[in-house]
């Protein structure tokens, strides 16, 4: 083996002695100025808070009383013209040396007492707004931020302010606004030998939180629990802020591991959470409760993406889940969205279902496998090739008990409550009973052709769902930013009307789908008998339910005697029925805006063979509303021809089968229209107000200029529906 020169060695031995003796040197002069240098790092400090932030800090004393030990006393922080926003009596922090000597600042120890941060907004005021405050500019180019990068340092820079031992004592929080105001009192919080225990007092005894668990944040593993004593976590504030009431019984939350190679970054973390309780009016009209939920969640960030990995796990009881989530931000922003839940026992599905969700599932027993699959992939810079694909497989699936609600009730004669503004109405009785039920048979041939053309063509072909609508509804709405357009089947209205309630929230539209896929793909109901139901509890006017009452009270007709004219009109006012008589003029004709509307909609019935080709508009001309629900002469009548289409859906919650009490008759239901459009008052007497004066004159000339206006309003509507229509058929 060949030993090493002698000569080397005493040259290295040399060279380490030099670097010693130099470090030992620029140590010991650092030690000695260390006082200074301390002073100036604090002035600068506080130049910089005055001069980017408006704040003026002030510090009694600093001083330091170890090696990396520094102690302050009488730490005060106010934002200029602002209430006072921080005040500490006494801190004390001491870092790690070796991290420092390489640029890293870790914290080692730190000890407070008596402090208290005061948060306020107040008249549109907040002492806290220098928070949002961006910073200036000061390169002609942005240069393009890595992400993926950026989250190592976040991740880093907060677990290295993270300190390994830990003791607060006496430490106050609180916000105000213009009407609420939170407090909380940390009386203990410690960190020692890794164990983390704090105690903290809510709105002066109100509730007592704890944070207890593991703190290892050098070795980037923590596993914190959070829970209050004796009752649940609640957040008042939040809820009165913003409706949402949101508690719980514990939260764990873990840091598993933070990677970061090739550019990318991964954080794993995982959660879970026991009897969680979401009450908002958006999200469902009842208290919504998850008893067991958890994640595992593989967070990857990478120079211009953010995602949640597929390998991530959500968990709901006994039914799991793998999630993937994707936005990309570079060079478009691209959205990303995949479910799997590969094949499942189906019992354990439902019994998962969060409790208050899906009210009409609630206790139904089921048998076999379900499989559910989602794909969701939208490029905003091109929406109208959104991708859409949402799948439930089964296998061996049967239903066996139902629970609150028996699915297949409308297989016979049965009550239906209709509701008005949330409130239900007088029931209905759905059954040859009633004079006004109408079987399928009874119904105009060209009626249910006419409707079906427009609502949902292919119902007689497609399961409950048609994805190619729901896609473009996705790129529509995206594009006018905004629920313009839903997508609804025929299938899913009747479901919205006959089992649900009326309120638009997240959790009703997920529940009607799971009801119209255990009705269409368990053959609980034949088609012919969904829409015969459809069309006899269906909104077709003000006070006007089902197609019996719908003919007579328009036509004083039986529904099976309807002209082809008529059935393409009852058609067009499906989306919006409480408008249908904004379509006639004075001597009982329609308006010209709908001479569009028959031409496309009885072309596609002859296109299908369902009518002859015509020439005449498709019975337009031909349409006389009967005589009692004829308006008034205004002083213009609208000439206008532009708009040629079905009145606009707006979203897909229109036709909710909102029922007032049973009209009594025509006379007394045009008259009450009047009526309410008499009474009410104008800009200028609800700006205003004032006694009651003899205004008929003007209130009529206000009526006909309402009216005009209504009227112009479907002409935009109705132009957008067409075209959309139009788009949809291939026809332009």
């Amino acid at each position: 083996m060949h030993r090493l020169n002698s000569k080397y060695i005493r040259i290295a031995v040399i060279v380490l002695v030099s670097l010693f003796i130099l470090v030992a040197i620029g140590g010991a002069i650092a030690y000695t100025k260390r006082e200074i240098l301390l002073q100036k790092a604090i002035s600068k400090a506080k130049l910089k808070a005055k001069r980017d932030y408006n704040l003026d800090v002030k510090i009694g004393s600093a001083r330091f009383t170890g090696l990396s030990t520094v102690s302050f006393s009488n730490i005060t922080i106010v934002p200029d013209h602002r209430d006072s926003l921080l005040r500490i009596d006494n801190f004390e922090v001491s870092v790690k040396l070796m991290p420092l000597l390489v640029g890293n600042v870790k914290l080692a120890e730190v000890n407070l007492s008596n402090g208290y941060l005061n948060l306020t907004s107040k008249n549109g005021v907040r002492n806290f707004d220098f928070l949002f405050k961006k910073k200036k500019d000061t390169t002609e180019t942005k240069s393009k931020v890595d992400l993926g990068e950026l989250a190592d340092r976040v991740v880093t820079g907060i677990l290295y302010k993270i300190p390994d031992n830990l003791n607060v004592r006496n430490f106050n929080m609180s916000f105000a606004d213009d009407s609420n105001q939170v407090k909380l009192a940390c009386t203990t919080a410690r960190i020692e030998d890794g164990k983390l225990a704090s105690t903290i007092i809510v709105n002066d005894r109100e509730a007592t939180w704890h944070f207890t668990g593991l703190m290892h944040p050098s070795d980037k593993n923590i596993d914190v629990k959070f829970y209050a004593e004796g009752k649940k976590v609640e957040f008042p504030l939040v809820e009165k802020k913003f409706h949402l009431k949101l508690n719980f019984d514990t939260l764990d939350t873990k840091l598993n591991k933070v990677e970061h190679s090739s550019g990318e970054t991964r954080i794993y973390v995982s959660s879970s959470i026991r009897n969680l309780l979401i009450n908002h009016a958006a999200f469902s009209a009842n208290d919504v409760i998850v008893p067991d939920g958890s994640i595992d969640a593989n967070l990857f960030v990478g120079a211009d993406y953010f995602s949640i990995d597929s390998s991530s796990v959500i968990r709901l009881k006994d039914a799991t889940a793998n999630p993937f989530i994707k936005y990309t931000i570079r060079p478009n922003k691209i959205y990303d969205l995949k479910l799997n839940t590969g094949w499942i026992d189906a019992q354990h599905l439902f019994n998962s279902f969060p409790q208050g969700m899906f009210e009409s599932l609630e206790g139904m027993q089921v048998s076999g496998k379900l499989n559910y699959s989602l794909n969701f992939h939208l490029d905003t810079k091109d929406p109208d090739n959104v991708q859409f694909d949402s799948r439930l497989q089964k296998d061996n699936f049967k239903i066996l008990k139902f629970g609150k609600t028996d699915l297949t009730r409308l297989n016979q004669d049965f009550t239906y409550t209709p509701y008005e503004k949330g409130k239900p109405m007088p029931p209905r009785f759905i059954g040859p009973s009633n004079p006004n039920f109408t079987r399928l048979e009874d119904i105009s041939p060209d009626l249910r052709n006419a409707v079906m053309t427009a609502e949902d063509p292919s119902f007689f072909r497609h399961h409950g769902f048609v994805e190619e609508s729901i896609r473009k509804s996705i790129a529509t709405d995206f594009k006018e930013k905004k629920f313009k357009r839903g997508g609804s089947t025929i299938s899913m209205q009747l479901v919205k009307n006959a089992f649900l309630s009326r309120q638009k929230t997240l959790s009703r539209k997920i529940e009607e789908t799971l009801i119209v896929w255990l009705i269409e793909n368990n053959r609980l109901m034949s088609k012919n008998r969904m829409l015969e139901v459809y069309f006899n509890i269906i909104e077709w006017g003000r006070n006007v339910y089902g197609i019996g009452e719908a003919s007579r009270y328009y036509f004083d007709k039986r529904p099976a005697d309807l002209t082809l004219g008529e059935s393409i009109y009852l058609a067009s006012i499906v989306p919006n029925p409480k408008k249908g008589l904004y379509a006639f003029l004075s001597d009982g004709s329609l308006n010209p805006r709908l001479h569009g509307y028959f031409n496309l909609i009885g072309r596609l019935m002859a296109k299908n063979g369902l009518t002859e080709p015509d020439t005449a508009a498709y019975g337009f001309y031909t349409v006389r509303v009967k005589p009692s629900l004829r308006p008034e002469p205004t002083v213009v009548e609208s000439s206008d021809a532009a708009v040629d289409s079905i009145m606009n859906r707006n979203g897909d919650d229109e036709q909710t089968g909102v029922v007032p009490t049973p009209a009594t008759s025509d006379t007394k239901a045009k008259e009450k229209d009047k009526e309410d459009e008499d009474n009410k008052p104008g800009f200028f007497k609800r700006l205003f107000g004032g006694g009651k004066k003899d205004t008929t004159n003007v209130d009529s000339a206000a009526a006909a200029k309402k009216r005009q206006k209504e009227e112009k309003r479907e002409q935009k509507r109705l132009e957008k529906e067409r075209r959309r229509l139009l788009h949809e058929r291939g026809l332009g």
